[in-house]
């Protein structure tokens, strides 16, 4: 099955970014699920590499990575990144870049789209 989810939310102030890399996680231990996920306005800023959180609060840059480790493929919108100021540099190792037309695409091969 191939499912899409998009996260729209910042990474902390709210949980719905939080609630929907749970979903992914649990997404991703299934052999059969090619997951992607796609952030955009503020979520892009989930993606920021080095973030620090007090201890039992969670992390999302380390939710991601883990998502991404079991094959899950991650694109931040390019737009939303500019209108934030941040970079491809900032981004963890595998997160890339992405835009419109990839999440097009992803919207067309999905059995599933799932918005947070």
């Amino acid at each position: 099955m191939n499912t899409l989810i998009i996260l729209n939310d910042p990474p902390y102030g709210t949980e719905r970014s939080f609630n929907g890399l749970r979903l992914a996680q649990q997404l991703a231990r299934h052999e059969d699920v090619t997951l992607h996920v796609f952030l955009m306005a503020d979520a892009a800023s989930c993606a920021k590499r080095a973030q620090s959180t007090p201890n039992g609060y969670y992390n999302l840059e380390r939710m991601l990575r883990g998502i991404i480790q079991k094959g899950a493929t991650v694109g931040a919108c390019g737009t939303c990144m500019d209108a934030r100021g941040l970079t491809a540099d900032e981004l963890i190792d595998g997160v890339h870049r992405s835009d419109m037309n990839e999440l097009g695409a992803w919207t067309l091969e999905a059995d599933k789209v799932i918005v947070f």
